[in-house]
């Protein structure tokens, strides 16, 4: 196996700096605030998954520079949110097309910074292009009788999904009228992002993009008076400290949290469909807010279960994303490559084995021997599909979402125990239920602690009109996709109610 040529990262970090050199320069990025790329912060070290390869870091600002960066966003938020909504649309079309020119080197950042898939990595922008068109073309309408915030939008979000979650609700949120902050990832995404904002920013954009830890910028951009709104996506530990900095506080706010979301599998025969949908299940190793790692069984079917389940989990492929045999024109066709860190490895593979020490049966484990790598190359973010009966309740795979390929099945008798065990997280984002009976399905699903339930098919965020949320401690503040996005980050009637999980309320669309 060779790496596709034409695709090493000092290829796609030079092919940056020809489209965006006042963003990219020799060896480091730039921050994004005032209206100008700055060269302050301080480059963080960073190799990436795929195989340690050294990569640009993000250049972390201090809490003084974040604070003078949400400032000068102010400003801009009062010129932007006086533009006539038709400029707007003009602008953030524009650039839509200037994205769409660069969609592949988007996508090659996204393979090299976390490890995504090409097949998955040009899927993100996609979808963050195609949808954002949507809401273009259907803004006017869901802006009707409402107003911009009174200051700007600050999204701090996770690594994994840099442009179809971060750029599409930074597009969105400009397109409402508000100007907006986004801290880049730690962990991977900055270099994607940094050369997105670079292309919005040349079509006048109110962007404005910093980076930095939690610790030093979280106090800025959920507290400071000037701040609108917080986008948050991420786990529950910081998800809550980030609550806790608006508890005295009547801030909009959007706060999408983990939960553990559950297949579970009742009185069903269609073997052939659940083995498809292991398989798909298995897309970016899981590393989604809406991965499924937990399937609780009927204990008299988990016969026929298994024998439907191993075959799926058998046929995976994953390994690195660019290795190729010499003459490939295509790239690698594979459901998922490394875990965003070796740390993320290590720490699965610890509660693997923890979980396996106190009972739990492993039905399977893959060996890194599957895998499609390069002769030689780091293996150490890599973890092959893994699968857990029974895991102990003091085992943290029991109760939390892995974030990795590693799934957990659980046995059950009754329907009470069906619904028991697929609450086990207090509230989660998606849930589905294989059952013959559709009307029995639906039955449970109305029992489930779960924004959106399938019923034989697995849930998603969702694109353009669909909306999206979560139950139970998985969602704190307004629901979002169609019009609810633009609808959380603009003020409408005095009285309004949003749809939401609020301290004072929680009103649920129909999805």
């Amino acid at each position: 196996m060779i790496l596709k040529p034409g695709t090493a990262w000092p290829d796609v970090y030079a092919r940056c700096r020809t489209v965006a050199p006042e963003a990219f320069l020799d060896g480091r990025l730039c921050n994004y605030w005032d209206g100008r790329w700055q060269p302050d912060g301080v480059p963080a070290l960073a190799t990436s998954p795929v195989d340690g390869t050294p990569i640009a870091g993000p250049p972390r600002v201090t809490g003084e520079t974040a604070t003078a960066a949400v400032r000068a966003s102010l400003d801009t938020h009062r010129t932007w949110s006086a533009l006539p909504l038709a400029e707007r649309k003009a602008r953030v079309g524009a650039a839509l097309d200037a994205l769409t020119e660069h969609r592949d080197l988007l996508a090659l950042l996204l393979v090299w910074e976390i490890g995504k898939p090409w097949r998955l990595a040009r899927a993100d922008v996609d979808r963050c292009i195609e949808g954002v068109r949507w809401y273009v073309d259907e803004i006017d309408d869901m802006l009707d009788g409402r107003a911009p915030l009174a200051g700007p939008i600050s999204n701090i979000a996770s690594w994994n999904y840099p442009m179809s979650v971060i750029m599409h609700a930074m597009l969105v949120q400009a397109l409402a009228g508000n100007a907006v902050i986004a801290k880049a990832p730690s962990d991977g995404g900055v270099s994607c992002l940094t050369l997105a904002v670079a292309i919005a920013a040349r079509h006048d954009l109110p962007f404005t993009l910093i980076s930095g830890g939690g610790a030093e910028l979280s106090s800025v951009l959920v507290a400071a008076p000037e701040i609108g709104c917080v986008f948050f996506v991420g786990g529950r530990d910081v998800g809550g400290q980030v609550a806790a900095g608006l508890v005295d506080s009547d801030k909009r706010h959007v706060l999408e949290q983990e939960g553990l979301n559950c297949w579970g599998v009742w009185e069903f025969s269609d073997w052939d469909l659940l083995t498809t949908n292991v398989r798909k299940s298995f897309e970016y190793a899981k590393q989604r807010c809406t991965a499924y790692p937990r399937y609780v069984v009927q204990r008299s079917l988990f016969d026929e279960f298994l024998a439907a389940y191993l075959p799926a989990v058998r046929g995976v492929r994953f390994g690195h994303p660019l290795a190729v045999e010499p003459g490939q024109e295509d790239f690698p066709e594979l459901d998922f490559g490394p875990l965003i860190k070796d740390a993320k490895v290590k720490e699965l593979t610890d509660a693997v084995n923890e979980a396996i020490d106190k009972g739990g049966v492993p039905i399977y484990r893959g060996s890194l021997d599957g895998g499609s790598f390069l002769p030689g190359q780091d293996t150490s973010a890599y973890l092959p599909p893994t699968a857990i009966l029974a895991p102990p309740p003091s085992s943290p795979l029991f109760h939390a979402e892995p974030f990795g390929p590693v799934d957990t099945i659980v046995l059950v008798d009754t329907e009470a125990e069906l619904l028991a065990a697929m609450n086990a997280s207090n509230g989660a984002l998606v849930a589905s239920i294989a059952c013959d009976d559709e009307a029995t399905a639906y039955r449970l699903g109305a029992e489930l602690q779960a924004f959106k339930v399938g019923v034989n098919r697995p849930r998603s965020r969702g694109d353009r009109q669909e909306v999206f949320g979560g139950k139970g401690a998985s969602w704190r503040g307004a629901f979002v996709g169609g019009a609810l996005l633009v609808h959380a980050v603009t003020e409408g009637p005095a009285d309004e109610r949003l749809y939401g999980n609020f301290p004072s309320h929680a009103r649920y669309p129909a999805v």
